[in-house]
């Protein structure tokens, strides 16, 4: 039998070196792997290059080790719920690589899937394909980096004639996922919008390491019920139930309890 069960989430991460590319899900603030973060965080771990929908807000998910200037540069779809990622991406501390959410999702699947590239209608006709998008400023006003100009080409499908822009796959060196149970094989299942990016950015990493709130036997798990395969996941933590769990906005209906 294959245990892929670590003690903590600290010997989990503890090879993950300054200068690594990592693939993290969550959505907003749902399913983040705030156990895994922290760890990262404390070890000291620098300089990395992350692959998330976003990248936490000031106190919460990514957003600490961001505070911490820990992360190189982000690939990501939003970016609008953090203040001090706006303040280092303007002051050229920050690189960013800025995607549309559907093509972000499908770079981290054709990578763990073994597709080099793929096309998309998405961006045509904008910067995402003609480059221009500013991805690091020099603290002046100006770009130091800029996206650079993607290959498109004309197919012909189903009589229609359209332009699509080639985008390459995504893998990373490691990923970092949450799932609400898992077994020890590393056959996770997700809860509601916590399966958002989490099995994307799984299946992107190189290492995938996943905490779970609940760790059960092998044989536990419906198979129907499964949504990732422990053939994507190398390491697990249980981190029980009462993790804390944030949202970002608590909106609250007047006279409703």
């Amino acid at each position: 039998m294959i245990d892929k069960t670590w003690n903590s989430a600290a010997e989990a991460v503890a090879d993950i070196p300054d200068g690594a590319s990592l693939a993290v899900g969550g959505f907003g603030l749902s399913g983040n792997p705030i156990a895994l973060i922290e760890a990262l965080l404390a070890q000291g771990t620098t300089d990395l290059s992350i692959v998330s929908n976003n990248c936490g807000v000031d106190d919460w998910g990514l957003g600490i080790l961001l505070n911490a200037k820990r992360i190189r540069k982000m690939t990501s779809s939003y970016v609008g719920e953090n203040k001090e990622f706006e303040r280092q991406f303007l002051s050229g501390e920050l690189e960013l690589e800025l995607t549309p959410q559907g093509t972000l999702a499908e770079k981290l699947r054709a990578g763990g899937s073994g597709i080099a590239a793929f096309f998309t209608q998405t961006g045509v006709g904008t910067q995402v394909a003609e480059g221009g998008l500013p991805r690091r400023y020099d603290g002046a006003g100006g770009i130091a980096v800029a996206s650079p100009v993607k290959d498109v080409r004309t197919f012909d499908i189903s009589g229609q004639s359209r332009e699509y822009v080639l985008e390459e796959a995504i893998v990373t060196d490691y990923a970092l996922v949450h799932a609400l149970k898992g077994d020890r094989h590393g056959n996770l299942i997700f809860n509601k919008s916590a399966r958002n990016f989490n099995p994307l950015a799984a299946m992107a990493g190189r290492v995938c390491i996943a905490q779970v709130e609940e760790l059960v036997e092998p044989g536990e798990l419906d198979p129907d019920c499964v949504h990732l395969p422990g053939i994507y996941v190398h390491r697990v933590i249980e981190v029980g139930s009462a993790i804390e769990k944030r949202i970002e906005r608590r909106t609250i209906t007047e006279g409703v309890n």
